[in-house]
């Protein structure tokens, strides 16, 4: 049987080591392909259509499945304004669809300022305590792993990914035109997009299944990835 392609979507300081764990397990169903931020030019974060039109780019296939996690999943509604119909099924990890308020922008502000006067490991501290939580932080191998692939993004990269992010459009008002399978996936504990958001989601994307992963935060991808490949065979053999 053919394998799917299958193309996913790494976050806000996430390098392909996001998904490496379901690279791994999927590879006897789907064909994956995960965008490197790092092989990207920098110009592609100046708004969101020249950044989801470059994660296309990456894709070879005519039709594929889709996932994203956080911005990554963003990305992904955003690829659904204008190529909705190359997607065969949609799934949106630990994400969310509001545009930010002040309050908000002005945190993300905060943290580029910090990397931009060389605090960038400041930076990682604070963002671990949005990616993981408080009851993992003393799992020192997962911890280890987040922080090396944070690294692996650096400052540059991140301070533009901020940027972008603070000013999202507010996608919520384009969910109910979502017509391909759709699962909406979060950690129970998530801190950065929490649960909430994600119900948002599943109640206006039409027939689309919300799952909650339990004892898990933002990064369900690395938190619990046995949990996380199983739903995701299961979505992709739908």
């Amino acid at each position: 049987m053919a394998k799917a392609p299958l193309l996913l979507v790494p976050g806000v300081l996430c390098s392909p080591r996001l998904f490496a764990a379901q690279t791994a397990a999927l590879a006897d169903t789907a064909d994956i392909v995960v965008p490197d931020w790092r092989r990207a030019p920098l110009s592609i974060w100046d708004n969101w259509r020249s950044a989801a039109r470059w994660v296309v780019d990456q894709m070879p296939a005519r039709t594929f499945a889709l996932a994203g996690l956080s911005l990554g999943g963003m990305m992904a509604v955003e690829i659904m304004q204008f190529a909705a119909e190359r997607v065969t099924r949609l799934a949106l990890l630990d994400t969310a669809m509001s545009s930010q308020n002040e309050a908000e922008r002005a945190v993300r502000r905060a943290r580029i300022r910090l990397a931009d006067e060389g605090h960038f490991e400041l930076v990682l501290g604070l963002q671990m305590s949005r990616f993981v939580p408080a009851y993992r932080l003393a799992d020192t191998k997962l911890v280890d792993e987040v922080i090396t692939m944070c690294g692996e993004i650096g400052p540059e990269i991140y301070k533009r990914q901020e940027e972008l992010a603070a000013i999202r459009p507010d996608r919520r008002p384009d969910l109910p035109k979502i017509k391909c399978p759709t699962i909406v996936v979060c950690g129970r504990d998530d801190a950065a997009t929490p649960l909430a958001l994600s119900e948002e989601m599943a109640a206006a994307i039409p027939g689309s299944e919300l799952i909650v992963i339990e004892e898990c935060g933002h990064l369900v991808t690395m938190e619990k990835p046995e949990e996380t490949n199983a739903i995701l065979r299961r979505w992709l053999s739908r």
